[in-house]
Order: C-alpha cells, then structure tokens, then sequence
C-alpha cells in the first residue's frame, strides 16, 4: 500500500513539474521583441513575422516595395491590396522602415 502511494505521488509530481516547465517556456516568450524592416525583408520573412500577412499579402508587399521603391511611412502599406488600417494598427510595433 504504502509503495502504491509512492508511485501516485511521483506520477502527479511529474505532471505537475511538466505544466510548470511549459507555463514558464510560454512566458519566457514575453520579453522577445519581434521585428521585420518591410524594406529589406523577404516575402517569406514578412510572411512569418507579422500578424495577419500570409504569402500571398506578402509578396504584393514585395512587388509593390519593387515598384514604388522604399517605404517611406506604416501608413504608406495600405496601399497595398489587401493591406487596411486594422492589419497595420496590429502590426505597428513589429514594422521596421
């Protein structure tokens, strides 16, 4: 009986210790500030760090950046089809220029 409890303690330990470890993983994510210049970023790359822009957005980020040159302001992406107020708002903190 006594090696029963034994095991029932070590088996809830471990889930209880395996929570912990992904509780403190998840936060750790916290302090890491994304960032991508749409300048210089690839479809791929932009793709990957901003909210809401999948390939397709990203890559007419990209032709539009080809075809009118650099970006000069986060207001300048609406612009771009598909591309509104909201998607930039969202994103603001994570745009480089």
């Amino acid at each position: 009986m006594m090696l029963l409890r034994l095991c029932l303690v070590m088996l809830l330990s471990i889930g209880s210790v395996s929570n912990m470890a992904f509780a403190n993983t998840e936060a750790s994510h916290d302090g890491i500030e994304i960032t991508v210049n749409i300048n210089t970023a690839s479809a791929e790359e932009i793709a990957t760090m901003l909210n809401g822009i999948g390939e397709k957005k990203a890559q007419d980020i990209v032709e539009y950046r080809e075809a009118n040159g650099s970006f000069k302001s986060l207001d300048e992406l609406t612009q771009v089809k598909g591309i509104g107020e909201t998607t930039v708002e969202k994103n603001k903190q994570r745009i480089l220029l």
